[in-house]
């Protein structure tokens, strides 16, 4: 491999001669040869993002020359297009703050930037990743800001995903409306309820972790760029600020605005904190219910098998013809993941110090890997499962007229006691509620079937007294 050698405060070092990224990306990539992860792509486009509008934002303030800004941000066009993607090349897991990655940014823009203008990798005379690339900025604010807007990119998929799949269990709700089954708690028999009101509250849930994930995502508008070092806007100020932010918003699409208090934004990832928070609800809600599924799947022969999954792969390699909620089964494995992930970012954002977090890159790539696998497999989870989840009337019926908890609904007319010793000696002798109810003549008849209607105990109310 050819080289070329290049030098900052530190001393010289070789760089591959066709390497975009400098001698700071290099001393990073030999510094932490750690895990082979890389930033986030949606961390990559954001950084992007920023040094096109920090370049365009000194233009139109005088500060960098003309023809530097335009090939800047031709560089970041390129870059936004899809090339030079393979140059972000610095482990996840560096040097705190995200100097290594914000540096790696600097050097590839500066290079392709002084190719643009006829110059060559590696000779900052034309274009430096410092003096130009990063004018008006640190590290600091960058970072920041680009874990902001990265978070907004992936979280927009992740909230339609969310939506559609609260949206597929609502359709189910619906359709199966009419199917009486038994409830259980305890992962015991409980009074009745239909596999529509079931579903609908698994349709309530997603929607509900939605709504909250949705309100957390707007306290990342405010950005800290033009924050500089410490918040003070050192060697940036108001116009830069308010320019730079303002370039952001136009090709974000998003309605973006400076920190009403750049010191709170450059030294607490709270925001962060909150919407991995958030995140981490939706699994926890996501999670329950695809263990649920598998729960109400389980058989077909020894197990409740109340409803179908869809098949999508054989299930044993040793028993043929077993079929397993493999979906069900991805999606708890994803949701154990993202909610790890939250950990890893609450321990980082109580670590910041003074006026620094410089945990933000391990901080950036959990909350993103978090939304990013989270949002691909509730997409999987509705096309792939509960979209084609059918139910079994006729097994729901039955596992209902066999529970004993129905006698919960004679409570209100014999006492809780009486209907306590009924609901024993039926688990004991197998003999159903009704028979013993009117053995012992307790109540005639025809009260009695208007009280152990199941329909009747899935309403509000006490059962065969009018609503």
């Amino acid at each position: 491999m050819a080289f070329r050698t290049e030098r900052d405060p530190l001393g010289e070092l070789q760089v591959p001669s066709d390497a975009y990224y400098g001698i700071q990306t290099q001393r990073a990539l030999d510094n932490f040869p750690i895990s082979g992860l890389k930033a986030h792509p949606d961390l990559v486009t954001s950084t992007v993002q920023v040094k096109k509008a920090a370049a365009q934002a000194n233009v139109a303030l005088g500060r960098l020359p003309n023809d530097v800004g335009l090939a800047i941000v031709q560089a970041a066009d390129e870059i936004l297009g899809g090339q030079l993607r393979d140059q972000f090349v610095v482990d996840i897991y560096q040097a705190g703050a995200g100097t290594s990655h914000n540096m790696n940014a600097n050097e590839v823009l500066a290079n392709r930037a002084a190719e643009l203008l006829g110059g060559q990798r590696g000779d900052y005379a034309k274009v430096h990743p410092n003096d130009h690339v990063n004018m008006g900025q640190s590290t600091n604010d960058v970072f920041p800001t680009a874990t902001r807007l990265a978070l907004l990119r992936a979280s927009a998929g992740l909230l339609e995903a969310a939506q559609a799949l609260s949206a597929s269990f609502e359709r189910k709700s619906t359709a199966f409306a009419g199917i009486l089954k038994v409830g259980r708690t305890h992962l015991q028999d409980a009074v009745p309820i239909t596999l529509g009101q079931e579903f609908g509250g698994y349709a309530a849930c997603i929607a509900q972790a939605a709504d909250d994930f949705a309100r957390s995502r707007l306290r990342l508008l405010e950005l800290n760029l033009g924050a500089t070092a410490v918040g003070t806007g050192l060697n940036a100020g108001a116009e830069f600020t308010r320019l730079a932010i303002a370039n952001l918003s136009r090709d974000t699409g998003q309605d973006l605005r400076p920190a009403t208090n750049a010191f709170r934004v450059t030294q607490s990832m709270g925001d962060v904190v909150a919407c991995s928070a958030s995140v981490r609800t939706l699994a926890v809600e996501v999670g329950k219910i695809a263990g649920d599924l598998r729960l109400l799947s389980m058989g077909p022969r020894a197990g409740l098998s109340e409803i179908l999954l869809p098949a999508v792969q054989p299930g044993s390699s040793i028993m043929p013809g077993k079929v397993n909620p493999s979906i069900a089964e991805m999606v708890n494995q994803v949701c154990y993941q993202v909610i790890g992930c939250d950990t890893t970012v609450v321990l980082a954002g109580e670590a910041g110090q003074l006026e620094l977090n410089v945990m933000m890159p391990v901080i950036a790539w959990n909350a993103l890997h978090a939304t990013s696998i989270l949002r691909e497999a509730l997409n999987v989870l509705r096309t792939r499962c509960v979209d084609g989840i059918e139910p079994d009337v006729q097994r729901c019926r039955e596992l209902l007229d066999r529970s004993t908890a129905v006698a919960t609904a004679l409570s209100p007319y014999l006492g809780y006691a009486v209907t306590a010793e009924i609901a024993k000696e039926s688990v004991k002798t197998g003999r159903p509620i009704r028979d013993l109810v009117l053995e012992r003549r307790l109540m005639n008849e025809a009260d009695l079937d208007r009280i152990l209607s199941p329909e009747a105990m899935t309403r509000p109310g006490v059962a065969g007294r009018e609503r």
